[in-house]
């Protein structure tokens, strides 16, 4: 059985964040293999425990895949502040007698950007609308690589690594079994230090988010990086919690066309064309649906939504990033694709100079409160029950195998990926019994 049948079978999916499944990524020949472990958003800690704790695992999974991609070279991209992890991932190179090497980069945002760090990395721009693959590289994130060294000993991917931290009453980092509730989470982390709180699910500038209510509702899965609790009323709330209409209307009524979100963009940066200052003006003088209509909309489809616009850029706190999301969903509805091409692109001269330092990030989030604290433990334990979706990545859900009162052990299949479609296969993450079966999978512990 080779890499990536064994990938396949534990159901791994890239657990930065988009959760496309690993199997298919790894398909390929590539010159560069890179490792994404510059844990991109603010506040997140998971990615550096991981470092500091399984460095020898998660070199010997580089090695396997680099081999398998017949990659030239493997390289692990990470922030030189990471005193630690740097001196952990060195000890396992220099034991193992690995080839990986480090590639240290300043602590910016969005460092962990799949194009950015390919840039920094091998200094190929990743053409607009196109992936890693069409500059000879593979990024992977340093989580991926300790579930492919648990597939490579024949272990599923059951269990996550996530970060709690905000207004709890022990930032920690936790391992818990895929499906364990939000408010498990909470409860293993102290708690909420307030009643009004408002929940990010993954990092502030990019995460999704979750009202109270709505974070009751939620659970872990192969995708979630972490929980914030913010105090309602707070900025990342007050933006996420404003209306579509309230947001044209101010688009319309505050834009002082200054271009800093353009002139701060990523991608605009690596030489993309885009520009969220003319979408605003487009918006400005008509509606969505009418900016939609116009030669540059298309150019919202490269926006990768990282948020540096709205959270950072704007002097008038406007949301370029949300008019953009909005025109790209009109453009959707079209059928409307970015059209790839084999143009080659120059990065800004400037864009040295215009990278975000990560904690100013934090700060203009509103979150910088959070910022300065290291969690040096690990929490791990076993929810009652545990409700699992069948559906944790891009591509078709996973159909269930088993039925409502079924015994079943930690690792077992439950729901396996269609045959010939793009998905990725499900496991019980607990020894239990089977309640019930449907989008979620609900097991009780024993």
């Amino acid at each position: 059985m080779n890499l990536t049948e064994k990938i396949f079978n534990a159901g791994i999916v890239g657990c930065g964040g988009a959760g496309f499944p690993t199997h298919v990524k790894y398909n390929a020949k590539v010159e560069h293999f890179i490792i994404n472990a510059a844990e991109c958003e603010p506040l997140l800690r998971t990615d550096r425990y991981i470092m500091r704790n399984y460095a020898r695992e998660i070199i010997t999974a580089c090695e396997k895949a680099c081999e398998h991609l017949g990659a030239k070279d493997c390289t692990i991209a990470l922030k030189s502040a990471y005193r630690e992890e740097i001196a952990a991932l060195e000890v396992a190179i220099l034991g193992l007698g690995s080839k990986v090497r480090l590639h240290t980069m300043d602590s910016f945002y969005p460092a962990g950007d799949e194009q950015v760090i390919v840039h920094e990395v091998t200094g190929r721009v990743v053409p607009a609308a196109g992936i890693p693959l069409d500059v000879g590289c593979v990024v992977s994130n340093v989580a991926t690589m300790l579930a492919i060294y648990d597939a490579v000993n024949d272990k599923p991917f059951t269990h996550k690594f996530l970060t709690m931290t905000g207004e709890v009453g022990e930032p920690v980092v936790l391992h818990v079994p895929l499906g364990t509730s939000f408010l498990d989470c909470l409860s293993t982390a102290g708690g909420a230090n307030i009643d009004d709180y408002f929940v990010i699910c993954g990092g502030p500038m990019m995460g999704k988010p979750l009202t109270k209510a709505e974070a009751a509702k939620a659970v872990v899965t192969k995708t979630t990086s972490g929980f914030i609790l913010l105090p309602n009323g707070s900025r990342l709330p007050s933006l996420h919690q404003t209306p579509i209409q309230h947001t044209i209307n101010r688009a319309k009524s505050a834009c002082i066309q200054c271009t800093y979100c353009t002139q701060l963009c990523p991608r605009h940066m690596l030489g993309h064309p885009i520009e969220p200052h003319k979408l605003m003006r487009k918006v400005a003088c008509g509606s969505i649906e009418e900016a939609a209509e116009t030669p540059e909309a298309i150019n919202a489809l490269l926006c990768c939504e990282c948020g540096v616009c709205e959270l950072f850029a704007c002097p008038m706190q406007l949301q370029p990033r949300k008019v953009n999301s909005l025109i790209k969903k009109e453009l959707a509805k079209k059928g409307i694709r970015y059209p790839k091409s084999n143009q080659e692109y120059t990065p800004d001269q400037n864009r040295e100079y215009r990278k975000i330092p990560s904690k100013r990030a934090a700060n203009r989030a509103g979150a910088g409160a959070y910022y300065d604290y290291t969690i040096k433990n690990c929490k791990e334990f076993t929810p009652a029950t545990v409700e699992i979706p069948v559906r944790q990545h891009i591509g078709v859900p996973a159909e269930a195998v088993v039925g409502a009162g079924d015994s079943v052990k930690c690792g077992q299949l439950i729901a396996a990926c269609p045959e010939g479609k793009m998905g990725a296969n499900i496991h019980s993450s607990v020894d239990g019994t089977v309640k019930s079966v449907g989008d979620v999978i609900i097991i009780e512990t024993k």
